[in-house]
């Protein structure tokens, strides 16, 4: 039996994640054509159907669902191991493997990388980058040793520490006539087009947001995802909507047309947590925990960029 290649797998993976032949080719950086011709090799060499797709619709079949659960396992497992390798010719003893939500606030991260152990002087941390619901699955699998995620949902396989507890953010026009306002709330927003994550970055965001909404008796006009907060900029000049951000997505796109005003919605609060496997004894994985408990308490998390947000 003869394997896909690694870019094979690549481009069922990411074609999967947007179900879109442009927006997927757009993050692979190859043309829409290249990557048709390699999901039609990978179809050929497994014998499988994995999407059906026309003119505008893609879409995973049964089998593809199960094909790209796994190929996610099999290219992280041969980027780790590529990964490992390096670190160990370079010295390093151990290596954890961290996910990190591209949507992270960059000061978490980087409090982690500066972690060091005693125990462990020769440690690597190694970051991988995913959408939030992704990372919750890799490190329940045993993929990562553990992720930084957002508003993901307590489950069984997986522990979890409580690390930051932040607003989410509104983008809207400036000209609109809540863009005065310090601060949002979904009621100033019920006449508005409602601008939400696609399912794939965070569905638990978008059926917290929907749940409230529903609980206030609100129906937005109509609804938009976006995958990037760029694409929810475009979004909310042409719809004249509300786009719900966080706030390092916010920051990315303010601008002379866009204002970001804070969202202040109890029950919508945006909590970060870093999720490990509960039964992971390694003696690596609790000191680093431990470590990472410890430092975020001693040091403030810095307040920047709030002014910016509020202009």
């Amino acid at each position: 039996m003869v394997l896909p290649e690694i870019r094979l797998l690549q481009a069922a993976i990411v074609l999967a994640e947007e179900l879109n032949f442009s927006r997927a080719a757009a993050r692979l950086r190859i043309e829409q054509s290249t990557l048709s011709k390699r999901i039609v090799e990978l179809e050929s060499q497994i014998d499988l159907r994995l999407f059906e797709r026309d003119h505008q619709v893609v879409a995973l079949t049964e089998a593809g669902r199960h094909f790209v659960e796994y190929a996610r396992s099999a290219v992280l497992y041969a980027e780790r191991a590529v990964a490992d390798a390096r670190s160990a010719l370079h010295g390093a003893d151990e290596v954890i493997h961290i996910g990190r939500s591209a949507y992270a606030d960059p000061y978490l991260v980087t409090t982690i990388q500066s972690i060091q152990l005693s125990l462990f002087p020769g440690l690597k941390v190694k970051l991988w980058s995913n959408f939030s619901q992704e990372l919750a699955r890799m490190v329940a699998a045993g993929n990562l040793d553990m992720a930084l995620v957002m508003a993901i949902p307590d489950s069984p396989p997986l522990s979890f520490l409580s690390v930051t507890e932040s607003l989410g953010y509104i983008a809207l026009p400036k000209n609109d006539a809540v863009a005065g306002n310090a601060e949002l709330s979904l009621n100033d927003l019920r006449t508005h087009d409602w601008i939400l994550p696609a399912p794939h970055i965070n569905p638990y965001i978008t059926e917290m947001i929907q749940a409230e909404a529903s609980a206030k008796n609100i129906v937005a006009p109509d609804s938009h995802t976006f995958t990037t907060a760029e694409e929810a900029s475009a979004l909310v000049l042409a719809h004249k909507g509300a786009a719900f951000l966080t706030r390092e997505s916010a920051w990315r796109i303010s601008s002379d047309e866009i204002a970001i005003r804070p969202l202040v919605e109890e029950r919508l609060k945006l909590v970060t947590r870093l999720a490990m496997r509960s039964n992971d004894k390694k003696r690596l994985t609790n000191e680093f925990v431990h470590a990472v408990g410890r430092k975020l308490i001693k040091v403030q998390h810095p307040q920047q960029q709030s002014t910016a947000l509020a202009c």
